[in-house]
């Protein structure tokens, strides 16, 4: 469970996703690249880039406020990890992209489940707006990786969420 009411804080949790957000979708990139997929590995890569602008809206937002280092330990995220810390361990030189894909839109929909969480539950109205905003942006990227699913019968049951 969630229990941010304070703006830094926030903004120290949407920089940790973003980041993470990143660097999957990156990983993802090469791994597409590896496996002969250009044109997904261009979709990954414009993807990565896209959280790579949504990291520095976070880091813009924090204003005057210094956004705090957390350690690992004191991040509150809902299973003990980022949201969008998707496990790589699929990527090896049998991964398709089917499974890129699954693991790129389960990752998503943790990040939007993770700020319409926060939007939820928090009473500061600042907080509140930010994260509003970051699970629409997140409902975006899910939506963008539902119309890449539907391109691949494997995963037509899943791209419905």
């Amino acid at each position: 469970m969630t229990d941010i009411h304070d703006a830094a804080l926030f903004l120290a949790h949407a920089c940790a996703l973003e980041e993470d957000a990143a660097n999957r979708f990156s990983d993802l990139s090469e791994a597409m690249k590896t496996y002969g997929n250009q044109e997904v590995a261009a979709f990954f890569g414009q993807m990565a880039k896209f959280s790579r602008l949504h990291l520095a809206e976070a880091r813009g937002r924090s204003g005057f406020r210094k956004i705090p280092d957390l350690a690992p330990e004191d991040f509150q995220w809902p299973d003990g990890d980022s949201p969008e810390a998707a496990s790589m361990e699929g990527s090896h030189y049998l991964m398709t992209v089917e499974y890129a894909l699954e693991l790129a839109l389960d990752s998503e929909r943790r990040g939007q489940a993770f700020y319409a969480e926060v939007a939820k539950t928090t009473t500061d109205a600042e907080v509140r707006m930010m994260a509003e905003e970051f699970a629409a942006e997140e409902a975006e990227h899910v939506a963008q990786l539902e119309v890449w699913a539907k391109r691949y019968p494997a995963l037509q049951g899943q791209a419905q969420g």
